[in-house]
């Protein structure tokens, strides 16, 4: 009997075949960085510039709220004052429909005049007078329900010329609606020299009976509309005048006045 062989199979497995690692092509570095470097926490360096970038980036946005809400409060503000304005507007034209307002008119009724002596002095060119006018003034209010508080920084002069002779207060007093008042005022000068070509010019004015002289009324004014008071405004009224002589018994001869409101 023909004996064969048998074979035993082995435990050891075929190892897969060997091949070694090229070498990197030239010019390649090959940097190895440590795996703690990766996973890990970043280097202290790195982390406090990870830092600063976040906070950089916090101040950003916070500065961009600012930026809003600044600018969130200017369009508030000025569509509040574009809303006053319009009020402000629709206001005035009801009051302007309603009340119909008209400036107070004025008018000089009289005028006595003191202190003029042009002869009173054997050297014309150093001529000093002392002149006082009492003037009477009458003041017509024309509105219906608008009445003006005159104040206490009411004042007149008067003026010869480009020169002003005297001046003095106004007494203050509450002009009511459709009322007409009639007051009078002192003006007094003091030491007023008399050039010698002012001091012919006002004796032939005389002569001829027909002396120009300038009234100026600056008065600051309340109105009031109903329970309302307004703000103070500055009537200036220019009363142009021409008086027959300056003596205490002078009379006018033709007079106009204008009347300007400054607001």
């Amino acid at each position: 009997m023909k004996m064969t062989e048998r074979v035993h199979p082995t435990s050891d497995e075929p190892h897969p075949p060997f091949f070694p690692k090229s070498p990197p092509p030239p010019g390649t570095y090959v940097i190895q960085i440590p795996k703690d470097q990766i996973f890990g926490h970043p280097p202290p360096a790195n982390a406090s510039l990870h830092k600063r970038r976040v906070r950089a980036s916090a101040t950003g946005r916070r500065g961009n709220r600012r930026l809003c809400t600044c600018h969130r409060c200017f369009c508030f503000s000025l569509c509040f004052l574009l809303v006053l304005a319009v009020a402000a507007v629709v206001a005035g034209v009801v009051v302007y429909f309603v009340y119909d307002p008209k400036a107070p008119k004025y008018a000089v009724d009289g005028v006595s005049i003191k202190g003029f002596d042009l002869n009173s002095t054997s050297r014309p060119s150093d001529l000093t007078i002392d002149p006082e006018f009492d003037v009477t003034v009458r003041a017509d209010n024309p509105n219906k329900k608008i009445g003006f508080y005159y104040g206490k920084r009411s004042s007149a002069s008067v003026s010869f010329g480009p020169d002003v002779l005297c001046s003095g207060p106004i007494v203050s007093f509450y002009h009511g609606p459709k009322n007409v008042t009639v007051f009078k005022t002192s003006l007094i000068g003091s030491g007023l020299h008399l050039s010698d070509t002012m001091r012919r010019r006002m004796m032939t004015d005389q002569s001829r009976g027909s002396v120009p002289i300038r009234i100026d009324l600056t008065v600051p004014v309340r109105a009031k509309l109903g329970w309302i008071k307004s703000w103070t405004v500055t009537v200036k009224a220019r009363c142009e005048l021409t008086v027959d002589k300056l003596d205490v018994d002078s009379r006018i001869t033709s007079k106009s006045c204008k009347v300007k409101v400054d607001y």
